[in-house]
């Protein structure tokens, strides 16, 4: 099963930011997916002078208010643009709720990343109704639509367009705009949206 890449998104969107400003910190608030984690990346990401805040292992599993504790101050620090990666079901949704008095101080945008070929996001119905679900128990308003869309390695440019094509009729029906594209970095495709080039950190563990 491929992932909606949220990951991969926070990760280059956080090295990104760090080319043109100082302060970058990536929080990592992914309680969800024992693969692909941002924390992972924690020793590279603070060679390049980003602060990798997460909670500590022991307690990743822990009260939400120990998860708030540990990474709440970053999002109200003004001097830091901060990337948060957060778990993509309805666990990963409350533990953002949970830091929303953080949030709600901070200028923020909210962005959903959508993968076509994941299940349960095949069409505009089943995500329509994920976006409504994760913005409820996260208690935020989404901002942004992500297309990225893919089938691993085997990715070419007619899944990309498929995937843009389901989500622009997704941003059409809700009114939420697209942000971009996700694609690797080793991919040349130009389509509706703005492209995103990543490079790519996660690995299969299979």
């Amino acid at each position: 099963m491929f992932g909606s890449g949220k990951t991969e998104i926070s990760l280059n969107t956080a090295l990104n930011l760090k080319r043109d400003v100082e302060h970058v910190a990536l929080i990592d608030i992914d309680v969800i997916s024992p693969y692909f984690r941002s924390r992972d990346e924690k020793s590279y990401l603070e060679k390049t002078g980003i602060k990798m805040v997460t909670a500590p292992d022991a307690y990743i599993h822990a009260d939400l208010p120990i998860i708030a504790a540990e990474v709440g101050g970053y999002l109200s620090n003004e001097e830091y643009f901060t990337v948060a990666d957060v778990g993509g079901n309805e666990d990963g949704a409350i533990v953002l709720g949970s830091l929303k008095n953080f949030l709600d101080k901070s200028k923020k945008s909210v962005f959903f990343v959508i993968n076509v070929f994941r299940p349960f996001s095949s069409n505009e119905d089943e995500i329509i109704s994920n976006i409504l679900r994760i913005s409820q128990s996260a208690r935020v308003k989404i901002d942004y639509l992500i297309n990225n869309s893919n089938i691993g390695s085997e990715t070419g440019a007619e899944e990309i367009e498929n995937g843009e094509e389901i989500v622009k009729a997704v941003s059409i029906r809700t009114g939420i705009p697209v942000a971009f594209t996700a694609i690797s970095n080793d991919i040349d495709y130009s389509g509706t949206f703005p492209v995103f080039k990543m490079v790519k950190f996660m690995k299969n563990p299979w």
